[in-house]
């Protein structure tokens, strides 16, 4: 009994660490839940080992998606934007003030447009300015009853090199090309006018002045999205992280599950 006792305290205690809204207190409540885990498999074992393998099983929950879903997506060689209309907003929350907040930065509106991979739909809201000469975006993303927006700000050297900086929350699902860098800021850094200040400080520090970057064309912003999504395809083709299925689609290989397994292993860590 004391050993239960024990267990359900800390499931307890984890749960109520979860709950609350400071950072800190959330992720020491995730790791309360490791603790729970592996005196559960401690006591039921009588051996370290087997409370270590406790801990190690929520490092493997990943791959109950990445066999039984993942494994069988098949995902289009060659995905095309469309134009749409803009998803209802109350699904987004922060999309129309971020929107709007571009406008007032400068940003002029070119576009709304969208596809779709594997069930899940990505709709762009797509800005320019040509003071800043970059591109930015609203990207929102719904799949089954699972909604997230995030940003992006875009620029281009004159060397073919694409540096963004973004508050996309989760980690990259296929490898970026060479000549694609991302500048990851906290998710949870909604203000556009705080991005555009980190990305002007990214492009700073890496020397990029404006005379150095390329004036977009806001009528290929649409065809350079593509033309970015089929490089990272081909970059990925030749790395062996996906495969083609012979019927204009291509699918994860087994690296490329084992890839996608350490990118999950990361958000679990990041946003626990």
């Amino acid at each position: 009994m004391r050993e239960t006792l024990i267990v359900v305290g800390l499931l307890v205690l984890a749960v109520a660490l979860r709950s609350a809204r400071t950072n800190c207190l959330r992720k020491l409540g995730a790791l309360t839940f490791l603790g729970a885990s592996f005196c559960m498999f401690y006591f039921l074992s009588g051996k370290l080992v087997g409370g270590l393998v406790g801990v190690a099983l929520w490092f493997f929950l990943p791959w109950i998606e990445l066999l039984s879903r993942i494994r069988r997506m098949r995902l289009p060689l060659e995905n095309r934007l469309h134009h749409r209309m803009i998803p209802n907003p109350s699904f987004f929350p922060n999309a129309t003030e971020a929107a709007s907040a571009m406008e007032e930065a400068g940003f002029e509106h070119v576009s709304d447009c969208g596809w779709e991979w594997a069930g899940m739909q990505q709709f762009f809201r797509l800005f320019w300015h040509p003071e800043e000469r970059a591109v930015a975006a609203v990207c929102l993303c719904e799949q089954s009853d699972v909604a997230f927006a995030f940003i992006s700000i875009t620029s281009h050297d004159a060397d073919g090199g694409i540096w963004r900086t973004t508050n996309f929350p989760f980690a990259p699902t296929l490898q970026c090309p060479p000549n694609v860098k991302w500048n990851h800021v906290p998710c949870e850094r909604s203000c556009f006018h705080q991005i555009l200040k980190d990305h002007r400080k990214y492009l700073g520090r890496l020397d990029l002045a404006a005379d150095r970057l390329q004036m977009p064309d806001p009528e290929e912003i649409e065809a350079s999205i593509e033309q970015e999504m089929r490089r990272q395809v081909a970059h990925n083709l030749a790395a062996g992280l996906i495969q083609l299925t012979g019927d204009g689609h291509f699918q994860y290989s087994t690296r490329g599950l084992l890839f996608l397994w350490g990118q999950f292993i990361k958000d679990m860590v990041r946003l626990c």
